[in-house]
């Protein structure tokens, strides 16, 4: 498995876009429906900090997820924003759930 967790601020201006984006992007993969992808996004209290976390079961599930046009679309839009602080990516390893993970 695979854990990718994601940071960035936005400027206060391009917050609600930004959550109209994600969840685009949440939309397409409950449509998509596939088991080895787990998605979550979470706004911080400031308004406009953002934290991603997504589990992949496999290598093929991260591919999938960057096919998704809207996810593209969301990237690119939140590059052209022109973010406060941009996109940290940091690989994290799962020490406990509470709830298995892609039953």
């Amino acid at each position: 498995m695979k854990i990718v967790k994601v940071t960035y601020t936005t400027k206060a201006e391009y917050a609600a876009q930004n959550q109209k984006n994600i969840q685009q992007v949440m939309t397409d993969l409950h449509g998509i429906n596939n088991k080895d992808i787990m998605y979550h996004a979470c706004l911080g209290a400031d308004g406009k900090s953002f934290t991603h976390t997504a589990f992949f079961k496999t290598e093929e599930a991260e591919k999938v997820l960057q096919a998704v046009p809207s996810f593209k679309s969301f990237q690119e839009q939140l590059k052209a924003s022109g973010p406060e602080a941009p996109p940290k990516q940091e690989l994290l390893t799962l020490v406990g759930t509470s709830k298995e993970l892609h039953n």
